[in-house]
């Protein structure tokens, strides 16, 4: 089982993420991805979960749609739909994610694609 420490920053090659709440069924987390980064391609066989962009323009592919968002946007993703953020533009982007599931470990990632090959 492998879940995340409410309040440390974890470092990625993209940017960095950061638990603000995890309780039984859900997690809240604040993403930040930098300039020129994205997250893999990938889908969660135990969690949906809903993004709203609250800094930046980040672009978003949901299933077959890929599209930038802007502030106050939020999007819906379903168990095993698959999934990606990245950040195209010059300036950080930052969301808050909210997973709703029975589990809630980072071990429930589905890499489909990754630049950073994880």
């Amino acid at each position: 089982m492998n879940i995340n420490e409410v309040g440390k920053i974890y470092e990625r090659p993209w940017g960095t993420y950061r638990t603000i709440e995890l309780a039984t069924g859900y997690q809240v987390k604040v993403i930040t991805v930098n300039p020129g980064g994205q997250l893999s391609l990938q889908k969660h066989f135990k969690r949906a979960e809903h993004w709203v962009v609250v800094k930046g323009s980040p672009t978003f592919t949901i299933g077959e749609s890929k599209k930038m968002y802007h502030a106050n946007d939020h999007v819906y993703i379903e168990k095993e739909e698959i999934h990606r953020m990245e950040n195209t533009t010059d300036l950080p982007c930052e969301i808050v994610e909210i997973q709703i599931g029975n589990y809630l470990g980072e071990d429930d990632i589905i890499r489909l694609e990754d630049i950073y090959n994880r």
